[in-house]
């Protein structure tokens, strides 16, 4: 994986960065597992905008990716490593030997060609999809689930990664990509590798219109507006604005926010770093 600075032929184009797409095999994307996607542009059913600073942006069709892996021991060939509008990461189609189609995230490393294979107990190698119990300790893993049988939704986004560190009874510790440590129950699935796309992290748009083909609206920042709209609007000219705090006046940079009885708190060993 590679970045593109671009030359400075034109004022948006002067501090721009773009992926270079190399670990990208397709521009064309698998018809079958092709869905709408309908916009809302942060409206209600009442046509109310609930949610601010969204709407506009390309035209996007959703991929169906598959975060179960609920096809064990079915291997499957790597057939294309694509790009998705909808995520950070890339994505990678497979047939299995039972001739369907799937889409998964991809991992760091996965080829074109590579055989991969989800289930109980398969060999620890990139792109393959196991229990934690099985996988050894040490290891770098993603797109973990929270529960048996709910499939991935941790870890997914570019370049993520979490480490198993420890197994005590039906619990494996892992450390999420947050900082934070946590116990997950070890029947919970889990695929080797850490998420493709990496230079994610190093992408710069170069200029504000990038945003507007993204879906985003430009952002009102709370000091410019007046005191009816927001706690730290009015006064004269740049004012300080008062202590940074939310729309709702919950005060922000460290406040924690997080139910002292929520139901989860046991299983969390280390809170994540400020």
């Amino acid at each position: 994986m590679s970045v593109r600075k671009l030359k400075p032929i034109t004022p948006g184009q002067r501090f721009r960065v773009v992926n270079g797409f190399d670990a990208i095999t397709t521009d064309k994307p698998e018809k079958s597992l092709l869905a709408p996607k309908k916009r809302s542009g942060g409206r209600n059913s009442q046509g109310k905008m609930t949610m601010r600073y969204v709407g506009g942006g390309h035209k996007k069709r959703y991929r169906i990716i598959d975060f179960k892996r609920d096809k064990h021991g079915i291997p499957a060939t790597v057939a294309s490593i694509e790009y998705d509008p909808n995520r950070t990461a890339f994505i990678a189609l497979v047939n299995y030997q039972d001739g369907e189609k799937r889409y998964i995230i991809a991992q760091n490393g996965l080829q074109v060609g590579q055989n991969i294979v989800s289930g109980e107990s398969v060999a620890p190698e990139i792109g393959n999809s196991m229990v934690l119990e099985n996988i050894p300790l040490g290891t770098i893993i993603s797109c973990i689930e929270l529960h048996p049988g709910q499939g991935a939704v941790m870890a997914r986004s570019a370049g993520a990664f979490a480490q198993l560190m420890a197994r005590d009874g039906k619990y494996a510790t892992v450390k999420l990509p947050s900082g934070e440590t946590r116990m997950i129950l070890s029947t919970c699935m889990a695929t080797i590798g850490a998420v493709s796309n990496s230079d994610h992290q190093l992408m710069v748009s170069g200029k504000a219109g990038r945003s507007r083909w993204l879906g985003r609206r430009p952002r009102t920042r709370p000091v410019v507006m007046n005191p009816v709209d927001h706690p730290m609007g009015g006064g004269e000219g740049k004012s300080s604005g008062g202590h940074p705090r939310s729309r709702n006046g919950i005060p922000a940079k460290g406040y924690r926010t997080r139910s002292k009885t929520k139901a989860s708190n046991k299983y969390i060993i280390e809170r994540r770093k400020k």
